[in-house]
Formats: C-alpha cells, sequence, structure tokens
C-alpha cells in the first residue's frame, strides 16, 4: 500500500513539474498547453506504447506450437496469478532479458530475447516471467511508460524554453537554472524512483506466485553478471525502465547508478531472501 501510494504521488509530482514548467515559459497559458499536453502524452503512452515498444526490439509473437514450453511456463503462471494469458513474444537477440508491457490485464504481453531462454533453466525462466506477471497485474509497465513520457517531455520542454522562451537578456537567471537543470533533474530522478519501488514489489510477487523466490535470485545473478559485458541492440534509455535487470548495466559508472531504472540486483536478492524465510 506504501509503494502504490509513493507511486501514484511520484506521478502527481511529474505532471505538476510539467506544469511548473510551462508557467516559467509562457505563464498561465503555459500552464494550460503543458497540462493539455500531457493529457495527450497518457492518452498517446496508455493505447500505443505496447505496439511500439514490442516493435522496436522486433520482437515476434509465438504460438503454443513454435514454443510450447515457453507458452506453458506463461499459462500456468497467469492461471496461478488470476491473470488472463497475456500474448507471448520473442526477442531475436543473444543478450538475455525480458519485459512485460500492455495497458491492461486484456492487452498484456510478455517478451523474451532468445539470450534468456538459453542461458536460464527453466524454473528461472518461471521466476523471471513471474516478476513480469506481476507488473502487469499491477499495471506497472503502463505507470512506467508515462512516467517515462513525462520525465522525457519535461526536458525536451525545459531544453525549448531555455533557448526559445522569451527574452534570455532580460530573464531572471534562476529561471534559466530552473529550465536547463533542476526540472530535468527533478523528473530523472522522480521516474527512477517510480521504476525501483516498482521493480521490488514486482520481485515480491513473483516470489509470492511461484513459491520459490530462489529461482528468481538465481536468475537475477545470472542476469545481472552477463549484462554487465554486453548490451541489447537497439536498447534506449526511454525503455530501459521495462526489462528485468538494466539493459545498460554494462555503461554504468558509480554517478550513472544513482539514476538507474533499477535497485541494485544486490539488494534485490537480499529482499527476496527475507521473502523466503517469509514463505516457509
Amino acid at each position: 500500500m506504501v509503494e502504490k501510494f509513493k507511486t501514484y504521488f511520484l506521478m502527481t509530482a511529474l505532471t505538476l513539474i510539467f506544469i511548473f514548467v510551462g508557467n516559467l515559459i509562457a505563464g498561465k497559458t503555459g500552464m494550460i498547453l503543458a497540462f493539455i499536453a500531457a493529457i495527450g502524452m497518457n492518452f498517446y503512452a496508455y493505447y500505443y506504447s505496447d505496439k511500439h515498444i514490442l516493435s522496436h526490439y522486433n520482437a515476434v509473437p509465438v504460438t503454443p506450437n513454435e514454443a510450447p514450453e515457453l507458452y506453458e511456463v506463461v499459462a500456468n503462471l497467469a492461471r496461478k496469478a488470476n491473470l488472463p494469458m497475456p500474448k507471448v513474444y520473442i526477442i531475436p537477440d543473444r543478450v538475455p532479458n525480458a519485459f512485460a508491457t500492455g495497458r491492461d490485464y486484456n492487452h498484456a504481453a510478455v517478451a523474451v530475447t532468445e539470450g534468456i531462454l538459453d542461458l536460464l533453466t527453466l524454473e528461472e525462466i518461471e521466476g523471471v516471467l513471474a516478476h513480469e506477471l506481476s507488473h502487469i497485474k499491477h499495471y506497472d509497465m503502463l505507470i512506467g511508460t508515462i512516467a517515462a513520457t513525462i520525465a522525457g517531455a519535461i526536458s525536451i520542454i525545459s531544453q525549448f524554453g531555455y533557448f526559445f522562451g522569451g527574452d534570455r537578456e532580460n530573464r531572471n537567471p534562476i529561471v534559466d537554472i530552473v529550465l536547463m537543470i533542476v526540472a530535468p533533474l527533478a523528473a530523472t530522478v522522480i521516474q527512477m524512483a517510480i521504476s525501483r519501488s516498482r521493480e521490488f514489489e514486482a520481485d515480491k510477487g513473483a516470489a509470492l506466485i511461484t513459491k520459490h523466490p530462489e529461482w528468481l535470485q538465481s536468475a537475477l545473478s545470472k542476469l545481472d553478471n552477463y549484462a554487465r559485458s554486453g548490451v541489447l541492440h537497439d536498447a534506449e534509455p526511454a525503455t530501459a525502465h521495462l526489462f528485468i535487470v538494466n539493459p545498460f548495466s554494462a555503461l554504468k559508472d558509480g554517478f550513472s547508478s544513482l539514476f538507474s531504472t533499477h535497485p541494485s540486483t544486490e539488494e534485490r536478492i537480499e529482499r527476496l531472501e527475507i521473502i523466503k524465510k517469509e514463505i516457509k
């Protein structure tokens, strides 16, 4: 309950920052336009983001005949989670990873790379897919996509306002600082906070669905080790929050980890260890 309240609070904060930036650029008119733009972006994210993401990663839909083991695992987990059967996709990429997308239960999809099917055992794959179904159950992918959309828009409109908004020579320098640094940074931090909190909740949900937290623990350890040596083809920051592990782990340094879409694998495994003891 606390995590849900935190997520919705942060989503509201993102929208308010967007409207605030609009006000800085063009006063009351800017606020109204920013509000209308936020509604439009949320509409697009709600109805079309899943199609865009699946297409971007060249995800291919599969049938029970084409991928029987994978399909059976997803079907069994969906029954346990009391969810409709989501569509199943395979991404032709050797880097192991997975994600879920979709606006609601009846328009959900899970996608896995060829690499994850080769790297993990069937039990570990079950742990990963239970994590993704937990995201679907709590509408995390929709929330994360909308958060990423608004955060990206804040950065764009802030830069636009800095370079083209009003008389720059006579403008208050504090406004420039807010437009170029404070607003985009705040938006990014909030987006990351939303993503990280939902990852912990999805890990917990996976453990409760499978009753075997160790399956996900083992999968996360393997995926984290592999992710440090390779980057998913066509990976982009705007969709990093979707994946079970950060697709940019190989590029992370100490500073950039502060703005990671995912909590550390070590912390996720530690939390799952606590859940394991509670289940037993």
